[in-house]
């Protein structure tokens, strides 16, 4: 029932998004090839984690049954890298990872994934611990945490954490199945080695409705165009009740249609966009009573762009020195968070 609801989703997403096309079976394009790699080499994960007895993870019988039961996309699954080499990408059209720590991949093959996707051969989507992985490499492109954008730096908003989280493009088709802003209950990674120059930024964490505030903001989904290829992350995917939720599921579907070039969606970097959120969490972590936070935000969305990227990093930056347990000291956050925003609340007009 819950994989009809996200055909359903999905079916709503195109009605919307794009004129609808009535072709006949034959016509149909075939179903892309997945190969869904989900390999722990650090922490395992509930959804990745095979059975003693045998038998697949909860994750890779989802992927293959949301393949079949959408008829986009055919799953192949594999929990070793070493499987990945490039004679085995040319059979495959997107590639799905959900891994943690340093993998086992050849240099051959890294090189060969990033050439095939450059050229539009190969789709790329990362789930939630995608960015908790990587691997020693020093050839050709770039290496795996500049690729996917992002190394993980801590969940403090850990299993079960109520969070609230908006849909930034509430109509493309990789986020329609999603409401601008809804609650949630997730494990949430922060990320160091962030570029907001180089992705396009689809869902971030709302801090005005989610408990455990910071003062940076935490993106939750991006996406990234390379090349003439795609390539898609979403934090979600940690609790396995997610991947029982149809609008994760049609996520997953678009998400592959997206990065196996089968449908348009804009990749354009945001940094504009980002740099309001990262505003907004840091005024909202610590409000103060009188203060109009939209105008001064308002104000600062005209400040010169050079400015405004070299402020939007130092707030990012905060990650870096947030005090998150008891022991560490407290000094050089509070002496970094309280210069930027001394900088941001003049520049925006407070006295």
């Amino acid at each position: 029932m819950r994989r009809i609801l996200a055909l359903l989703l999905v079916a709503c997403a195109a009605l919307f998004a794009q004129p609808a096309l009535a072709l006949p079976v034959s016509a149909r394009p075939a179903p892309l090839r997945v190969l869904y790699l989900d390999q722990s080499v650090g922490w395992k994960h509930a959804p990745v984690a095979r059975p003693a007895d045998g038998g697949l993870a909860p994750s890779e019988t989802a992927m293959i049954a949301i393949g079949q039961e959408s008829g986009v996309f055919t799953a192949e699954v594999t929990q070793d890298a070493r499987e990945i080499t490039p004679e085995r990408l040319a059979k495959v059209d997107v590639l799905v990872l959900y891994t943690t720590g340093a993998l086992p991949l050849s240099p051959e093959a890294w090189a060969e994934v990033q050439k095939r996707v450059a050229a539009g051969k190969l789709g790329f989507v990362g789930l939630h611990s995608a960015t908790d992985t990587g691997w020693p490499y020093d050839g050709p492109g770039e290496t795996y945490t500049r690729f996917i954008n992002g190394h993980f730096a801590g969940h403090p908003w850990t299993q079960g954490t109520p969070i609230r989280v908006e849909t930034l493009d509430p109509d493309a088709r990789l986020t329609a199945m999603w409401s601008v802003s809804f609650d949630y209950a997730e494990e949430i990674y922060q990320h160091s080695d962030f570029d907001p120059s180089k992705v396009r930024v689809l869902q971030t964490l709302d801090f005005a409705g989610t408990a455990l505030k910071r003062p940076y903001a935490v993106p939750i989904a991006w996406a990234r165009q390379i090349g003439q290829g795609r390539l898609f992350f979403t934090n979600l995917g940690h609790t396995p009740s997610t991947w029982n939720d149809p609008r994760f599921e049609a996520q997953i579907i678009e998400a592959v249609l997206w990065t196996g070039g089968r449908t348009d969606g804009d990749a354009t970097p945001d940094p504009l966009r980002q740099f309001l959120w990262q505003l907004k969490a840091l005024l909202g972590y610590e409000p103060a009573p009188g203060r109009d936070d939209k105008a001064i935000i308002g104000r600062l969305l005209k400040m010169d762009p050079v400015w405004q990227k070299a402020t939007a990093q130092r707030i990012a930056d905060l990650r870096a020195v947030y005090p998150n347990k008891p022991d560490i000291d407290r000094a050089p956050f509070d002496a970094a968070y309280k210069a930027v925003l001394a900088e941001v609340l003049a520049k925006g007009g407070v006295r």
